[in-house]
């Protein structure tokens, strides 16, 4: 099972590339797909989820062409956008029961099982009776997830899920996918680093509709081994540092000085420390490469 991306690209009316020859491809689990806002990840997810069409290019997935057979490829996949939209005033376990319905799901005692199963694999089960118009933003966000899983999805998407919760609404519903990712291909798409680092068993930076570099997150860090270097500074040399060495993020300590890391072959001077490389590191340096 895997999905296959050729030359992709998209050029919206107003002249932005979101999308640029791009090429990827993704097996069984979680891959995380992680860039900066505006670097074309939610163009990436609408496109293969058929929402838009590309300029160019090709997709396949299990033997599907996705452009040619978009509904083939619809039957399969279950989506989970950034705005999943308004809920109304119906109980999670009475909604599924319609979305169910919509999905083409006739047998009553069918809709009741997989609705049951559903709400107890994203732990909204003791409070399936409560209106979803009424659930908290993760509770939403997990109630997103049991509804496309009514399909029993092949494929998964789910478009920077995680912006917006509270830390335990955030490790709830990523303990949810880590749950569903042994044996669905879920594409994960967010700017958030940590995310990433919890969930993905492969990774892939995008920035400017390009993928700038794909791997394991072990195996990404690795490479970076001997390469990050950190120092204290005070805030007012942070633009001294900037233009010496290759700063590639600064982190506030409580006394209002700044943590730098720095990436380099080679020890800047001596008054640097040499660092454990971090996927964050990994995200920066590839981000920087870039520009």
């Amino acid at each position: 099972m895997k999905l296959q991306i050729n030359n992709l690209s998209k050029t919206y009316s107003n002249g932005v590339k979101a999308l640029d020859n791009l090429n990827l491809e993704i097996g069984t689990g979680m891959f995380g797909l992680l860039g900066p806002n505006g670097a074309g990840k939610s163009s990436l997810m609408r496109t293969i989820a058929t929402l838009q069409k590309p300029d160019s290019g090709s997709i396949t997935f299990d033997g599907i062409n996705v452009l040619d057979d978009q509904i083939a490829l619809r039957k399969v996949l279950g989506y989970l956008p950034q705005e999943f939209g308004v809920y109304p005033s119906m109980s999670a376990e009475n909604l599924l029961d319609y979305f169910a319905r919509l999905k083409g799901i006739a047998s009553a005692s069918d809709r009741k099982a997989i609705v049951k199963e559903v709400l107890e694999v994203t732990n909204l089960w003791d409070v399936r009776m409560k209106n979803v118009s009424g659930y908290s933003g993760g509770m939403k966000q997990r109630f997103g997830i049991a509804q496309l899983l009514l399909n029993n999805p092949k494929l998964i998407i789910v478009d920077e899920p995680t912006a917006g919760l509270d830390p335990a609404e955030r490790h709830r519903f990523l303990n949810v996918l880590r749950e569903i990712g042994t044996n669905h291909t879920v594409i994960f798409s967010t700017h958030i680093v940590d995310d990433v680092k919890e969930l993905c068993t492969e990774v892939a930076i995008l920035n400017g509709g390009k993928i700038l570099t794909q791997n394991t997150p072990k195996a990404a860090t690795e490479a970076l081994e001997g390469q990050i270097w950190t120092k204290i500074i005070e805030r007012e040399e942070l633009e001294k540092y900037e233009k010496e060495v290759n700063v590639i993020s600064s982190n506030y300590n409580q006394d209002n000085t700044l943590n730098i890391r720095v990436h380099s072959t080679e020890k800047p001077n001596d008054s640097f420390s040499k660092s454990t490389p971090q996927l964050e590191d990994v995200y920066f340096v590839a981000l920087k490469n870039d520009q």
